[in-house]
């Protein structure tokens, strides 16, 4: 089976990620915070040391790393805390995954808030900076949301310069970089950025069940999640203490695990030099693509920048049926809407979606090749 299928979790993972997480489980299985014994110290030691290389690898050592066990869970602790906080104005790009829309549609019918999406020139897929900064003129955002790359696109957001102009109006800033981290070099240490999501699964390499987000200090919320937190525990309010503020509950410690190998292999190989074989496969991909007439790239060749995704649309077959297809030919695709029907609204694949091919720094030669047969294959029975 050829995998590609990156944007909804990137496999395989590197070697070091399989082998940590099945020795330290086995050797070190305990509960972090939870006591003074060998085990917990360790399980505890090794926590501290995977913040400390997302602060590094995002280049943020003087913001907090708040660990949850989905990006999704990140987002609704960040945004429905904002919205407790008082936030009202909310801008989100017309890219967002339901992580982020069916938050704010459920705070919508419960909470007096006006969700404005920001401008995006729709026939070259560039945000338009000076449209954005008269939207923001009309009507002061308290919080933007920008999906740093879209999960059904690949299209990727200026998120530095769109949070510079919104810190002119004092607004809380959040950037989803589930398909970003660890992918595309970015400055989360600025102080334009108040909250950065990770998904450890997908372009950090590490395992499911492991994400979460960094944050500035001075911009926390209150707490929609309580529960244990190992210290404290005389206390019914959950610590103001950073970050166990947002992480009641035992910790995936076989997911850091995972996550820590991960991150280690990314800082040795290098962000620069991932980014550039995962562009090098979505070339090869697209030049692929191009040889057939009957499939077609949506939203592939705007002025932005792109992760490995690519989106298409083939004649007279619907995404969904598409979706066999290629399963019956030993290829892993995602079709539908991806989760982001918003993205497909915008781009005018709703309601069918698309049929989505990610690739990631794994992807191998075979892959590509078994994707050639299968689509000379799907030519010749259309």
């Amino acid at each position: 089976m050829a995998y590609f299928d990156n944007a909804a979790t990137t496999y395989p993972k590197p070697e070091s990620v399989y082998d940590f997480m099945d020795a330290f489980y086995r050797y070190n299985g305990g509960n972090a915070g939870r006591g003074h014994y060998k085990q917990a110290e360790s399980a505890g030691k090794l926590i501290d040391e995977t913040r400390m290389m997302i602060q590094t690898l995002l280049h943020c050592p003087a913001k907090q790393v708040v660990f949850e066990p989905t990006a999704t869970i990140s987002l609704n602790v960040i945004i429905q805390g904002n919205i407790l906080n008082g936030a009202k104005n909310i801008y989100i790009s017309p890219f967002e995954h339901n992580a982020v829309t069916r938050i704010l549609h459920h705070s919508q019918v419960n909470n007096d808030i006006i969700v404005n999406k920001l401008s995006v020139d729709k026939e070259n897929l560039t945000y338009n900076i000076e449209k954005i900064r008269y939207q923001f003129e009309e009507c002061k955002p308290d919080l933007v949301i920008i999906s740093h790359a879209s999960n059904a696109f690949g299209v990727i957001a200026p998120i530095e310069q769109i949070f510079g102009i919104a810190k002119e109006y004092k607004a809380r800033t959040l950037a989803d970089m589930s398909q970003t981290a660890g992918l595309v070099d970015v400055n989360v240490g600025l102080e334009t950025f108040d909250y950065a999501v990770f998904a450890g699964h997908k372009t950090l390499y590490g395992p499911t069940g492991i994400s979460g987000f960094v944050m500035n200090s001075n911009a926390d919320f209150p707490a929609i999640l309580f529960g244990g937190t190992g210290f404290d525990s005389a206390n019914q309010e959950m610590p103001k203490t950073l970050p166990q503020k947002y992480e009641g509950g035992t910790l995936n410690i076989a997911g850091v695990a995972g996550l820590h190998a991960a991150l280690k292999w990314i800082l040795e190989t290098g962000t620069n030099r991932i980014w550039h074989k995962e562009q090098e496969h979505r070339k090869r991909l697209l030049e692929i693509l191009s040889n057939y007439d009957f499939i077609h790239p949506v939203g592939a060749d705007g002025k932005s920048k792109y992760v490995g995704i690519v989106s298409c649309l083939m004649d007279d077959i619907s995404s969904d049926s598409a979706g066999n297809i290629f399963n019956e030919r030993g290829i892993s695709v995602r079709t539908g809407l991806e989760c982001a029907p918003i993205a497909h609204q915008f781009m005018g694949t709703f309601p069918s979606g698309t049929i989505r091919i990610s690739i990631s720094y794994f992807t191998t030669d075979k892959d590509f090749e078994e994707l050639i047969e299968a689509l000379d294959d799907i030519e010749n029975n259309l």
